[in-house]
């Protein structure tokens, strides 16, 4: 008697506008462009224009030079950056070897 094969899911996948490394939408962070400001959108969820970044400072800082406010398709005002720099300073450091393996290094 044949097996048998079994459909494997769908995985959406997401680019991180920070290194531009694509991954599965699940593991990277959303920020959404709503009416009241940029935010950030843990569910993924939120209804809005959305931008994917790493749990990495190295990509939060590249993004936040200039690649999320073009992926969200507007110019970051002082308070949403504010907000998203809170954020960044929450997350962990990251290691040597990490940082030169983002940076393109070896």
């Amino acid at each position: 008697m044949p097996k048998k094969l079994r459909k494997q899911k769908h995985v959406p996948q997401r680019t991180c506008v920070g290194c531009r490394e694509i991954l599965p939408k699940r593991s990277l962070i959303r920020i959404v462009r709503s009416p009241d400001g940029v935010r950030i959108d843990p569910g993924g969820k939120m209804p809005g224009r959305g931008a994917y970044l790493h749990d990495r400072r190295s990509c939060w800082e590249r993004g936040l030079k200039g690649s999320l406010a073009h992926a969200l398709k507007i110019e970051l005002s002082v308070e949403d950056r504010a907000h998203l720099s809170a954020f960044l300073d929450s997350l962990p450091e990251e290691p040597l070897a990490a940082q030169a393996t983002v940076n393109g290094q070896v």
